[in-house]
């Protein structure tokens, strides 16, 4: 996998925070920088460990799974991106933005929660050749700064932007577990 394609994962598993990013800032009055941080920084820690955590577990497994290693990181993937267009299709989106303070451990709870996709794609990640600090690196970064600019965001615009960045995520997840097959089947180069 090239940096790109690790930048463009790290874009599509960050969605997920981007749009509870957005909510935080919704409900932000006034708009607090260090609050803002505080997010940003929880979302990006647990976007970036438990891709690590999934990496270490799919490694212990890769051996055993070499040759149908493609059709897990292609499964995996896709179903990641399938729920995440499925739940931005399907959430209830409430009209009227109100006024949001979230506790650390709901914090801790909303980071945990996002980021269980991207345990998922650290599975993944195993079974393909890859620099798990760089893509640990590339994604706690990509999902820190999204969190960040999603909750100044969020504060200016609302709530707008969080389905179509969530559709957009999954969608690129199911390329991604795409292209990974169509390689190991030697459809594509």
């Amino acid at each position: 996998m090239g940096f790109a394609e690790m930048l463009i994962m790290a874009l599509a598993v960050s969605a997920d925070a981007f749009a509870v990013g957005l909510t935080q800032g919704v409900g932000m009055r006034p708009f607090r920088w260090r609050r803002a941080l505080l997010v940003a920084g929880f979302f990006g820690f647990f976007q970036a460990l438990m891709p690590l955590i999934g990496w270490l577990l799919g490694s212990s497994v890769a051996e055993d799974i070499k040759d149908y290693d493609h059709w897990v990181a292609f499964g995996l993937l896709s179903l990641i991106g399938g729920r995440m267009i499925w739940q931005a299709l399907t959430s209830a989106d409430a009209d009227e933005p109100q006024e949001t303070r979230v506790s650390l451990r709901s914090l801790l709870v909303l980071s945990v929660a996002t980021s269980i996709d991207a345990l998922a794609v650290g599975i993944s990640l195993a079974v393909i050749s890859v620099n798990i600090l760089q893509a640990v690196l590339t994604i706690g970064t990509i999902t820190l700064v999204l969190t960040l600019l999603a909750v100044f965001l969020g504060h200016r615009v609302g709530r707008r932007l969080g389905t179509p960045a969530e559709i957009i995520g999954g969608a690129v997840l199911i390329g991604i577990g795409v292209r990974i097959l169509l390689q190991h089947l030697g459809i594509l180069g």
